[in-house]
């Protein structure tokens, strides 16, 4: 498995940005898709993006398509979570995900459970 422990997290305004960090160890990192999840009080964890292995593809939710965008540096064993042009609902705990499976569908990998390991997750609060 692959331990994760994301950073970043904070209050912002609206319209403001933050960029989210997660750490990973373990030799799986590299070979593992990563996934960046969400969830607000009261609700359940949703999908937010995924990258494959190499950084070669990405996927988002659309309620983030165009202001958010998660990047990789296997050389850091580090994934980021841009995250530009904030709303107040975007307010959240934010996880990182690892998944060492491997899988064809963009829809697979947007379940929670499809992935293995998971950070201990980072607060975001935008305020109006």
């Amino acid at each position: 498995q692959v331990q994760l422990v994301e950073s970043g997290g904070g209050l912002v305004q609206a319209g403001g940005s933050l960029r989210l960090s997660c750490a990973a160890s373990g030799r799986t990192f590299r070979t593992s898709t990563m996934g960046w999840f969400r969830q607000a009080p009261g609700k359940e964890r949703e999908f937010v993006s995924t990258i494959n292995w190499n950084g070669g593809v990405t996927n988002y939710a659309d309620s983030v398509k165009g202001r958010f965008t998660i990047s990789r540096d296997n050389a850091k064993n580090t994934v980021y979570l841009q995250m530009n042009n904030l709303k107040p609902e975007d307010t959240a705990v934010y996880y990182c995900a690892a998944s060492t499976r491997t899988t064809a569908s963009a829809r697979v990998a947007m379940v929670p459970g499809w992935y293995d390991s998971w950070g201990q997750g980072t607060q975001v609060s935008v305020s109006s």
